[in-house]
């Protein structure tokens, strides 16, 4: 039987690569937007550790389903690891994906040192508070000028040497294999049948009662 795990994001680019990256296993991945609005969680922890388990902790309280979230950014090494937890709102609150890759080549310019690290931690959480994390990372160079049109974030600027293109030039297929999150996604799929049995031990169980009649 499928179990029912919930994406905590809206993010379409990254629902579709968790699904891709999950397909094979007997499950199904929704995300906020299958749901009525919720509150939103405020991501405001000092590490992608505390924000991927802030969000997926909400989330499956919220909705009474087993629930994934990661937290993920990029750090730059010229810049001490900015972004950081700051990437997807580098520009600004709600800032879109052209203005943090503006902003992010704009504070690079004169330096010679483009080395960066893609980093993820993914929590995987119910509703009782306990959760499972893991994490994974990926090298590259930042490029001058963005390449490419597929992915999302700073994948057109993000050089991947190892491919000899940027993120925004990989198939789902090909980042799936190498990226942060593919990569903290290899790990959950290398332990799933015991994420399976650990989301069965601590899922709330619902006492089932007969439905009876008044009696006569």
């Amino acid at each position: 039987m499928e179990k029912i795990i919930v994406l905590a994001t809206t993010n379409k680019g990254k629902t579709r690569e968790f699904a891709q990256l999950l397909k094979d296993f007997p499950i199904t991945i929704k995300n906020l937007g299958d749901f009525g609005p919720i509150p939103e969680v405020i991501e405001d922890g000092q590490t992608f550790d505390d924000n991927a388990f802030k969000k997926a902790s909400f989330t499956a309280r919220v909705l009474g389903y087993p629930a994934i979230a990661d937290d993920s950014g990029l750090c730059v090494e010229a810049l001490d690891g900015a972004p950081g937890v700051y990437s997807a709102r580098y520009a600004g609150e709600n800032a879109t994906d052209k203005a943090n890759v503006t902003k992010l080549l704009s504070n690079l310019k004169g330096k010679n040192n483009r080395k960066a690290k893609f980093k993820c931690v993914l929590s995987i959480a119910v509703p009782t508070g306990a959760a499972l994390t893991y994490e994974g990372s990926c090298e590259g160079i930042l490029l001058e000028e963005p390449q490419g049109n597929n992915g999302f974030g700073y994948d057109p600027i993000f050089f991947y040497p190892d491919f000899n293109k940027t993120f925004a030039q990989l198939s789902m297929e090909e980042k799936g294999k190498v990226s942060h999150r593919g990569r903290a996604l290899k790990e959950v799929s290398n332990e799933f049948e015991k994420i399976m049995e650990w989301l069965d031990i601590n899922m709330p169980q619902f006492e089932r009662f007969d439905c009876k009649g008044p009696k006569k």
